[in-house]
């Protein structure tokens, strides 16, 4: 990594926390968390104590009472409670005697390549054909996103058997959301706003639905890739034909609706966490992210934790800051952390130059509007040859003349403002088509987009060359030709240039991601609200759409964590993401290894994880790699926090440190990422790892080692042989430094018993020498 992305990534994330605490208001809130045991007996709940302890710390009590100080309380997967407080009373509450911690709010976004963080990103994806037919109507995925919209064919419920006599959740009603719209799919439906409210101020009725309806399109996409019933002839107009379905077509859907028009609240997400692990669900699916913060700090993480610790299996997305390394969010082990790779499927579109070059791209247009094949179009271009983009290249808002561009083909760099609402610009200005040229962060990646003109998306070297074109021939031309949808492509997957990059900065010893799963044109679920672009100018309505960013690939892995859960209810979530990390792939539909979208080469562990997601071997891992609650907290004893940022994780279940873990590299994690420290001197260092037989009674397996440059590599036992199922068995690694390396290594270790491979990732780092 470049000593500038260090210091901009450090820069980024201190001004983001600076930005979190100094928001100009007098009052914000604040997430207040309580050490549930330490209520005094004169209380007779918890709330009441908690609200006491808000009251004690209040500067000028207001007169319309201070109840209205507590928005949310909290009492399943966290303790405490959510209230409007000034930094000073923050400051006094977190000295009192019974608190735990007292957190900022933070905004959290979407993590799909159309959310304004993202701005240079894509849309992507398909159907799954992944899926088996496992009856099993019992597990219920709780989906944190921005609602559902309930007439899709993906939630109809015929045949679905009663929902589960064990499930709390309930299905609230609001505009345009009714009892009758849950049903045996649908079987919660429940919207959290308070945050977000005392934030932005009130929810506009007219423009919102205040309701679990997704007027945005996010959430019922996610919800319907988790777990929509099979939906024949599903497209978008006409791409991607063919019958979509979910990953888990039995299992339940609630949806916990935490985004609104400007984002989504911590103290909303964390009440839906905390609702959702009592209402029962099996599975949570988060796609969202914040910033990179400790785990003691991220509220996200704390709730997270204490669904594990509920049995709740928590997926959530990697983010889409990718290309650039250290770009993940949501790293806690306790997470499974998803990025996002290709399908071998593709929407090809080509432009034919005046030259009679043919350029290959990518569109998902479908219009009125076509261009002659036998016609060529004038060709313009606004920007200077300069290496940095203008506003009349990137195609903003008012900066191309209709007097220039009227009747031509224009061509637009990719960046800040969404590639779709670059299409929108150059229809205004009459252009009759687009060119859309990746910049050198997306590189040849090709994104599809529905646009609103006839536009194609090129990578940055046919880009590079058709500018060039333009701006040496004063009567450069072409047209665009728009081929429909095209299966079989190679190689695939790749590694998606905007999916979030490792290491994991808070812990080198855990690599992040875990894993990668389709993310690139995914076709699910869409709003009835709006339309494919989501530009408000877009009047067209679709069912289905096709969407890209890690956003899309969480619920993948939600839904197949589902089916692990109905085919192993006893396995805990560390089983079930044991099985889905060590059954991964790490080669494409060539035979080579995975390739990296953004650089053309091979991608490494910081940008796959484990590797690429594989169902059918998940559900027969042969081992698993299990961890217990105490394990994780064993691991944070790791971690150089002080008593009080501990007890953040250890007050409900009374745990203390019993420093069992020499390292936090001792963790049972199924990858293996060990850290030589700065000192030369240590050339030798041991890792712990067990595993857990959930394969035949009788398993001899043996392992095998690829080799590394700079260190020699043992492993003790060489043989494993179980004579039981569920029985455990220990083995240590050694790790002798022959040469210090200036750069990471990475390999693999792999259990093999004539059927299984059991394989983890291995991550070697020296540290440079201080």
């Amino acid at each position: 990594m470049g000593e500038n992305s260090v210091v901009r990534w450090f820069f980024l994330i201190v001004i983001t926390n600076y930005v979190a605490f100094t928001i100009g208001f007098s009052k914000k809130t604040y997430i207040v968390q309580m050490d549930k045991s330490a209520m005094p007996e004169s209380f007779s709940s918890h709330l009441d104590w908690y609200s006491s302890k808000v009251k004690s710390v209040v500067v000028e009590p207001e007169r319309e009472g201070d109840q209205d100080r507590i928005i949310y309380s909290y009492q399943t997967a966290f303790h405490g409670v959510a209230a409007l407080l000034s930094e000073e009373e923050a400051e006094r509450l977190e000295e009192e005697d019974g608190v735990v911690a007292v957190f900022p709010e933070t905004k959290y976004e979407l993590h799909t390549t159309r959310s304004p963080m993202f701005l240079g990103l894509e849309p992507e994806d398909s159907t799954s054909v992944w899926s088996e037919k496992l009856v099993d109507h019992d597990v219920i995925v709780g989906v944190l996103d921005t609602g559902i919209w309930p007439e899709s064919e993906s939630f109809n419920d015929t045949g679905m058997s009663p929902v589960p006599a064990r499930w709390k959740g309930t299905c609230e009603t609001g505009r345009a959301f009714q009892k009758h719209h849950c049903n045996r799919k649908i079987v919660g439906a429940r919207v959290f706003y308070h945050g977000y409210e005392t934030a932005t101020g009130k929810i506009n009725e007219q423009n919102e639905y205040k309701s679990p309806r997704d007027q945005d399109g996010h959430g019922t996409h996610t919800a319907a890739t988790v777990a929509g019933s099979p939906v024949r002839g599903a497209n978008l107009l006409g791409y991607a034909y063919g019958t979509a379905r979910g990953m888990a077509v039995g299992a339940r859907i609630a949806a916990y609706k935490v985004c609104w028009v400007g984002g989504c609240f911590s103290s909303d997400i964390l009440s839906a966490v905390d609702r959702a692990v009592a209402d029962g669900v099996n599975v949570l699916s988060i796609s969202l992210g914040g910033g990179l913060s400790s785990y003691y700090r991220d509220s996200l993480s704390i709730a997270a934790f204490g669904a594990m610790e509920m049995g709740v299996f928590v997926s959530c997305s990697a983010g889409n800051g990718g290309p650039d390394p250290v770009s993940l969010t949501n790293v806690s082990p306790w997470i499974t952390t998803v990025g996002a790779s290709t399908m071998d499927r593709d929407f090809p579109a080509t432009i034919k130059l005046g030259t009679g070059r043919t350029i290959s791209g990518v569109s998902l247009y479908k219009g009125r509007r076509v261009l002659l094949s036998n016609k060529e179009y004038p060709l313009v271009y606004m920007g200077s040859n300069s290496s940095s983009p203008e506003p009349s290249s990137l195609c903003l808002e008012g900066t191309l003349d209709p007097h220039v561009v009227s009747g031509k083909i224009v061509v637009c760099d990719r960046g800040i403002s969404p590639r779709v609402q670059k299409g929108q610009v150059v229809k205004d200005a009459g252009g009759v088509g687009m060119i859309l040229t990746n910049a050198n962060t997306n590189g040849e990646e090709l994104v599809a987009d529905c646009h609103l003109l006839p536009a194609v998306t090129v990578g940055e070297i046919e880009g590079k060359m058709i500018k060039h074109y333009v701006s040496t021939n004063p009567r450069a031309t072409a047209t665009l030709a728009f081929l429909g949808t095209r299966l079989g492509i190679k190689p695939s997957p790749v590694v998606a240039a905007f999916s979030s990059r490792g290491p994991n900065f808070l812990t080198l010893e855990i690599l992040k991601p875990d894993i990668v799963a389709p993310g690139v044109n995914i076709l699910a679920a869409w709003t009835g609200k709006t339309g494919p672009s989501s530009l408000p100018t877009d009047r067209r309505r679709v069912k289905f759409n096709i969407l890209s960013g890690t956003s899309m690939s969480c619920p993948h892995v939600s839904g197949i964590a589902a089916l692990l859960k109905a085919r192993h209810p006893e396995w805990s979530p560390a089983a079930i993401k044991s099985a889905l990390m060590t059954t991964a792939y790490v080669h494409d539909n060539t035979h080579k290894p995975l390739r990296d979208a953004s650089a053309s080469t091979s991608s490494k562990p910081y940008d796959h994880g484990a590797g690429h997601i594989n169902p059918v071997k998940a559900l027969d891992p042969g081992l698993v790699y299990d961890i217990e609650a105490q394990d994780y907290f064993e691991f944070l004893c790791t971690q150089s926090l002080t008593p009080m940022q501990l007890k953040v994780f250890g007050k409900y279940s009374n745990r203390s440190c019993k420093h069992s873990l020499a390292n936090p590299g001792d963790l049972n994690y199924p990858a293996i990422s060990v850290v030589f420290p700065e000192k030369e001197s240590v050339s030798s260092m041991t890792l712990h790892r067990t595993v857990t037989n959930v394969g035949p009674q009788v398993s001899n397996y043996h392992v095998v080692v690829s080799p590394f440059k700079g260190c020699t590599v043992t492993v003790e036992p060489r043989a494993l042989n179980f004579t039981a199922k569920h029985q455990k068995l220990s083995y240590k690694i050694t790790f002798t430094t022959k040469s210090r390396q200036t750069t990471p290594e990475f390999g693999g270790l792999i259990w093999k018993d004539g059927v299984h491979k059991v394989r983890s990732p291995v991550v070697i780092t020296w540290l440079p020498p201080l």
